[in-house]
């Protein structure tokens, strides 16, 4: 089983010391407000044991498509680190004024796509296009006011309308949570744990009593399920994520199907199955490989409780987890029974930003299984979209979110699955 190291380099070290001479300890981290976690409410903390990372199926050899794709993304990196949202559809009628604009979304996920491939902060061919991110991203954050959920000032991004508001937000807790075990120094690795801190407390103080967040944009299921993966990302990574916002999120992500029906609820989907299926089985499949990396630690409290109200608790957590895994199950087997339907593939009708997200989703939830299920879809959707590459190695949606990062980013996401990071003994084949 492949499991992926990252190693310091020296002189990235030295580069990052000038680049993060800013001390963490000046970010004033909030605690989540009273009402959505309490000071004694169980949380995941940096005290937890650490997790160990391997992937869930042994990855395939980066393809020709993704290292030109790849390259694509590090050349058109802007000056100040982040990635505009790039040049987009003739068909979106304007917007071209934002094509180099900074922004945190696109940023995250461009960078998401370089740390997929191999790369680190601290080592690997994209290492510097990653390191000149965070720097990037933690700035934003840092200037962000307390109040909001917002970590930008960049207002009116196409991400921003398509997916929500809070978009950058979302994207941004994935990111930081994936980096900040790989930096180049124990001075930048405080400042990026600083910002993830941040941006999480602002995540779990917006959240609303149902597991949701506002910001609604055209398809905000999507942004939803990014919202669901940070919090558990975070979790994973030793942030002090309250348990409580992080199961709501799943629960709510839970409810988006009914196991009579078998249908997906369409609120917050554009009406299109695709979104509302993804967003879905995306969010659940985040908050059980929290659970199987957690589980050990419950089943060790029931052995152990010296009174009922210890057994209690332990019981009905055990029972929590039982419950989502079947209904992730459940979702997983009714995506899996529409994949081989053209128009539930095509989503909006046209390749767009929301169906690379979607099929990322999908992938991820499918590759925890592995198997032949992940095998064909794997080797399905990788044909699709290497057939719809820009000669130039990026890719352009031709609805809604056409920009070339995200659409580029989103879609080497979807070909690099099997290289995301995945607890030692939560993934079946592991099992």
């Amino acid at each position: 089983m492949y499991t992926r190291t990252l190693t310091a380099v020296c002189i990235l070290a030295v580069c990052a010391a000038g680049l993060f001479g800013w001390s963490c300890q000046e970010t004033k981290v909030q605690p989540p407000e009273q009402g959505n976690s309490s000071s004694n409410e169980q949380t995941s903390s940096t005290e937890s044991a650490k997790t160990e990372w391997t992937t869930a199926v042994d990855p395939k050899p980066l393809t020709d498509n993704v290292n030109r794709g790849l390259a694509w993304l590090s050349t058109h990196q802007l000056d100040s680190g982040a990635w505009g949202q790039g040049e987009e559809s003739g068909r979106m009628g304007g917007g071209g004024e934002m094509k180099a604009t900074a922004s945190v979304a696109d940023t995250c996920l461009a960078a998401l796509a370089l740390v997929r491939s191999g790369s680190s902060p601290s080592d690997g061919p994209y290492a510097a296009n990653i390191l000149r991110a965070v720097e990037f991203v933690c700035l934003q954050v840092e200037a962000a006011n307390d109040e909001s959920l917002y970590i930008t000032k960049t207002r009116g991004t196409r991400v921003q309308a398509k997916l929500g508001a809070y978009i950058d937000t979302f994207l941004a807790s994935m990111f930081l949570s994936e980096v900040t075990d790989t930096m180049p120094d124990e001075q930048s690795a405080k400042r990026v744990g600083a910002a993830l801190q941040c941006v999480i407390d602002k995540i779990q103080k917006h959240q609303k009593a149902d597991g949701t967040w506002a910001g609604r944009g055209w398809a905000p299921a999507l942004a939803q399920s990014m919202g669901t993966k940070g919090l558990n990302m975070a979790a994973m990574r030793g942030a002090d994520v309250s348990t409580q916002a992080r199961i709501k999120a799943g629960d709510y992500a839970a409810k988006q199907y009914d196991r009579v029906s078998e249908k997906f609820d369409s609120e917050g989907s554009a009406g299109v199955d695709l979104y509302a299926a993804a967003s879905s089985v995306g969010g659940q499949n985040a908050s059980v490989i929290v659970d199987r990396n957690e589980r050990d630690g419950v089943k060790a409290q029931l052995e152990n409780a010296t009174n009922d109200d210890q057994r209690r608790e332990a019981s009905d957590e055990l029972a929590r987890m039982d419950k989502a895994e079947a209904n992730l199950k459940a979702s997983r087997e009714t995506v899996l029974g529409r994949l081989d339907d053209p128009k539930f593939i095509a989503g909006f009708g046209s390749n767009g930003g929301e169906e690379f997200l979607s099929y990322l989703n999908i992938s991820e939830s499918l590759v925890l299984e592995g198997g032949d299920d992940w095998e064909t879809w794997d080797r399905n959707i990788t044909r699709n979209l290497n057939r719809i590459q820009n000669n130039d190695g990026s890719w352009t949606g031709h609805h809604c979110i056409t920009g070339r990062t995200f659409c580029t980013a989103s879609a080497l996401l979807v070909m690099m699955t099997d290289r995301c990071p995945v607890p030692v003994g939560t993934a079946f084949a592991q099992r």
